[in-house]
């Protein structure tokens, strides 16, 4: 089955503070070119024809603006505003587990990632129906050196073996139900929604993403992300 095929839900993470932009505003809601980091992203998805709905995972405090960027944006593909938990993989389970009991297909996205191309999207789909789990990436283009506590190199990993993980991130909606399950009974905490799956024992594979597709976390990314949006508008014409 291609993508176009299948029904997709998508859960928005967008429940942390970030303390490395140094705003006293949570960096989801900083605006880029006058619109709400986070309202970006979610426009992107609601312009894709493959996905169903949308469920977002924000902070407590947030959940009303929240509400009010659906209403206002005209973003009608979000069917639910939900409170996170206090850790992302317990946010995700929640938004998992809110989506429509007819989506088979599920994926996870950072709300700070706005430029994420439907494209690279659909690669990460179409990979997933094919393996079950799939995540994008791209190929690291500087040297790794792993590093001790006291600040010594202790190895130089082969680069060709080392990809940058991205989100969205995408699965069989029960194999991620399965694994966040698993995950929670072994009191076991990854860095992204694959890692649960690899916690499993189940294979994820790489789908290739794109440079562009940064993760907002500090200041001087604002000004990359404005500058790739304006590019990408004045190639649209």
């Amino acid at each position: 089955m291609d993508a176009a095929g299948a029904k997709w839900g998508v859960v928005v993470v967008a429940a942390g503070r970030g303390t490395r932009m140094g705003t006293a505003e949570s960096k989801q809601y900083l605006l880029l070119q006058d619109k709400p980091i986070l309202v970006h992203t979610l426009e992107g998805f609601q312009a894709m024809d493959e996905i169903a709905e949308v469920v977002l995972v924000v902070g407590k405090e947030d959940t009303a603006r929240c509400e009010q960027f659906v209403s206002a944006y005209g973003l009608s593909k979000v069917k639910s505003v939900l409170v996170g938990g206090s850790e992302r993989q317990h946010s995700v389970a929640i938004g998992i587990k809110a989506l429509d009991s007819g989506i088979e297909w599920a994926m996870v996205h950072d709300g700070v990632r706005p430029l994420v191309t439907a494209n690279a999207v659909r690669r990460c789909m179409v990979k997933a129906e094919e393996t079950e789990a799939a995540v994008l990436a791209v190929p690291v283009k500087d040297t790794i050196k792993q590093v001790n506590e006291t600040g010594v190199i202790t190895s130089t990993p082969d680069r060709r073996s080392l990809w940058a993980i991205q989100t969205p991130q995408a699965f069989r909606r029960s194999l991620l139900q399965q694994a966040l399950a698993q995950a929670e009974r072994d009191g076991f905490l990854g860095t992204d929604d694959a890692s649960a799956v690899e916690h499993m024992g189940v294979p994820v594979s790489v789908a290739e993403g794109e440079y562009t597709n940064i993760k907002i976390t500090t200041p001087e990314d604002l000004p990359y992300a404005e500058f790739l949006l304006a590019s990408r508008e004045r190639e649209r014409g």
